[in-house]
């Protein structure tokens, strides 16, 4: 089976991130939209309305081109979760509040995931692969992925970084921005970026994430050539 040119290809990760940008878009347009008519609570209501009309046209859709269900019906409720928050605290910018929690919490998992040797990027193009854990009994790809899972924590820290002051302004409008401003480009971004790392991690003449080696059966030939 041919190496996947890249990790984009590999986990169809732009079209995701793409996908995820469109329930936000919908609040902020609502919002804007709402704000000078209906006042913040209008604005609010017609905001989440928005997000939510968006999320159920792409759960549609979705369900459409034969994606997983669960998938599909997980995305929808964390669209639908981030109205509520909103609409019961009566803070525009609480839609984005899963965000930053979950940006700080996936930020934190990588590093973990990293430190115990079980890198999540791995766990991840291993699942895609249908390899379970037999990548971990190669040394340098658990090396190339923890070098490569490094990016990835970089990516959850950028959101935080930018979402943070904007939550604690109140800057709902800005929040919507930037929450689409920082998904598929810097998505993109990183799926090269680790990509990039991942091939120059990988020793000269290793048959690549398809093909892991087993290092004790490496070993035991070296050991047997000597």
């Amino acid at each position: 089976m041919a190496q996947p040119e890249s990790l984009a290809e590999l986990l169809n990760g732009r079209r995701a991130a793409v996908d995820a940008s469109l329930p936000p878009i919908g609040f902020v347009a609502g919002y804007l939209i709402g704000g000078p008519a209906l006042g913040e609570h209008g604005a609010i209501w017609a905001g989440t309305g928005a997000a939510i009309l968006f999320a159920v046209a792409l759960s549609a859709w979705r369900l459409r081109r034969g994606d997983k269900p669960r998938a599909v019906v997980i995305g929808l409720l964390g669209v639908c979760v981030a109205a509520l928050i909103a609409l019961y605290t009566g803070r525009a910018e609480d839609f984005f509040l899963i965000q930053l929690f979950s940006n700080a919490a996936s930020a934190l998992a990588w590093v973990v995931s990293i430190v115990i040797r079980w890198p999540l990027l791995g766990l991840v193009v291993g699942g895609v692969l249908k390899q379970r854990t037999r990548w971990r009994r190669d040394p340098a790809l658990v090396r190339a992925y923890s070098r490569g899972s490094w990016v990835w924590v970089c990516q959850y820290l950028i959101r935080v970084a930018v979402f943070l002051p904007l939550y604690q302004s109140g800057r709902a409008a800005e929040l919507g921005i930037a929450r689409v401003a920082l998904s598929w480009p810097l998505v993109a971004a990183c799926l090269a970026v680790s990509w990039w790392v991942i091939q120059r991690s990988l020793p000269p003449g290793h048959p690549g994430l398809r093909h892991p080696r087993d290092g004790e059966l490496l070993r035991n030939e070296k050991q047997g050539v000597s």
